[in-house]
């Protein structure tokens, strides 16, 4: 959706996102730049994947330090009030259930914890709270970039297709019924976010794991697919 955006001269003003959105839209607010997010997608690969993982049996099956670090490669020290663009991150309290705005602090620690995936991620302890994957309260929080401003509110929903005929699986595995329980939230959830969106972009990518980052050439031109579908209508809510 970025790749279109800045080939066409259209510019983002606010970004919000959970999980790997908030990974991608960090590094943009922090970049301004998708030909940088676009050689990162291309040159992770499994060795530098696995080689972030640093195992604990507290809370979860890894303990997250190494992502930080990795992070913070990436963009640095970074603080919010230092990003080129506003930008919030959506995590989610563990202890109450509530929906966790990060919009202070570090950047590399809120993208870390809006990521923190239930057992796989250690949660991260942040001002009192206990945080895990944002996409468990707020999986699409078009709300929030209303609240920053926007006028035109864009929405990228990756949990549209989770219950397709095309992905459904034939047999159900322990871990299929897990990841189909959560997936079920999140299908919900995002159908109630993107109301609060002017745009809502559906990229046709199935269901969407986490290996499935290490597949750019596959899922980035569908991306770019989605939101040239969507560029007329696009256009036409600029142009009021």
């Amino acid at each position: 959706m970025l790749k279109v955006l800045e080939r066409e001269k259209i510019p983002v003003s606010f970004v919000s996102g959970s999980s790997i959105g908030a990974l991608v839209g960090g590094l943009y607010a922090s970049w301004m730049d998708v030909g940088q997010l676009e050689e990162l997608a291309y040159s992770t690969n499994w060795r530098e994947l696995l080689s972030l993982i640093d195992p604990t049996i507290r809370q979860g099956l890894i303990r997250g330090q190494k992502i930080i670090s990795f992070l913070e490669r990436l963009v640095g020290k970074k603080k919010f009030q230092d990003l080129l663009i506003p930008f919030k991150a959506i995590a989610t309290d563990l202890l109450t259930g509530e929906r966790v705005v990060i919009d202070e602090g570090e950047v590399a620690i809120a993208i870390r914890a809006s990521g923190a995936y239930p057992l796989v991620f250690q949660p991260v302890e942040w001002r009192g709270r206990l945080l895990v994957d944002g996409g468990l309260s707020a999986p699409v929080p078009a709300e929030i970039v209303r609240e920053m401003g926007a006028e035109v509110v864009l929405a990228v929903n990756l949990d549209s297709e989770h219950f397709s005929l095309e992905a459904r699986p034939r047999t159900f595995s322990y871990r299929r019924i897990v990841n189909n329980s959560i997936n079920a939230l999140r299908y919900h959830l995002a159908r109630e976010n993107v109301r609060w969106a002017d745009l809502v972009i559906s990229p046709r990518v199935g269901v969407v794991g986490w290996d499935k980052f290490l597949e750019p050439e596959e899922l980035i031109p569908k991306g770019v697919e989605a939101m040239e579908e969507k560029l007329e209508e696009l256009t036409a809510l600029l142009g009021k």
